[in-house]
């Protein structure tokens, strides 16, 4: 039952901040996954994995609890949304059987630096200025493309990559925050049928496993975030929150930081003989 527990706070930490910030709550459910499953004994070379995609299928009951919110609001361009969401449902599939080929150790280390990124983005309040309109259908579906194949290699909302470019694109930034909410859903659909399909022919997973999807994780995380989630998008529009935004950042770097500690070479344990395999693809 402590784990439960343990998973349902994650879910209304991740929730609350998905609402607030329009990502997916992915860049805090990975790493804490990680720590969880590990603690648990999960198979050493399934343990990202098996985060991500948990973290990606939690994402879907976040997204649609913080999108309603910033509907009810009139901050969703549902315009921007249906554009972009076919190259979304496209790069989410690729992104995941990429991540699955990927060995276990390098892929910690991408999503820490990824992490790093987006912190330092936060802290240093980079935003671009809107300097043009919004691409035509080409334009929308190629940047649905990268926002779904990275999204879904991270187990991300998108919201890091699509708050700042709809920004760029003369979008206002609640509006951008609400529509990144929104374009979390069909990258969180994509990203799950990509995790549960490559991790369907894995025999070592946990009981309970969905492939990559571990569910009494997945109901507990996404029960509390569906709470948190409409209060943290309602704050966005009814409270200043850039301190948060910067304990928000410093939260990423400490999480980001213990999983570097973990991977790289002078950490005092020996690393898993699993992490050298090619890919978990080769298991199946």
């Amino acid at each position: 039952m402590e784990w439960y527990a343990a998973y349902l706070f994650l879910g209304a930490v991740a929730g609350f901040l998905a609402g607030i910030f329009g990502v997916g709550g992915g860049l805090v459910l990975v790493p804490v996954l990680m720590f969880l499953f590990d603690s648990q004994h999960f198979p050493a070379e399934d343990v990202m994995l098996l985060a991500l995609g948990t973290s990606m299928a939690a994402i879907m009951f976040t997204s649609l609890a913080s999108l309603r919110e910033h509907h009810r609001y009139s901050a969703v361009n549902w315009r921007v949304v249906r554009n972009i969401t076919p190259g979304i449902l496209l790069g989410t599939g690729v992104g995941a059987l990429l991540a699955a080929s990927i060995p276990t150790h390098g892929l910690a280390i991408f999503f820490a630096l990824f992490v790093y990124s987006v912190a330092a983005q936060i802290l240093l309040n980079m935003r671009p200025h809107a300097a043009r309109q919004l691409p035509g259908a080409a334009g929308m579906t190629l940047t649905g493309i990268l926002t779904g194949g990275l999204g879904s290699m991270v187990s991300i909302g998108g919201g890091s990559i699509i708050v700042p470019f709809l920004v760029w694109c003369n979008i206002p930034l609640r509006s951008a925050i609400g529509t990144s909410a929104a374009i979390g859903f069909p990258v969180a659909i994509g990203g799950t049928i990509g995790y549960v399909a490559t991790g369907l022919g894995i025999h070592a997973l946990p009981a309970l496993s969905l492939g990559f999807v571990y569910l009494p994780a997945l109901f507990w995380v996404a029960f509390g975030s569906i709470i948190t989630a409409p209060l943290g998008a309602k704050a966005t529009h009814s409270m200043q929150v850039g301190a948060l935004r910067k304990l928000f950042a410093i939260l990423l770097i400490a999480l980001a930081s213990k999983m570097l500690w973990h991977e790289l070479p002078w950490h005092t344990q020996p690393a898993p003989v699993a992490t050298s395999t090619p890919s978990r693809l080769s298991r199946q």
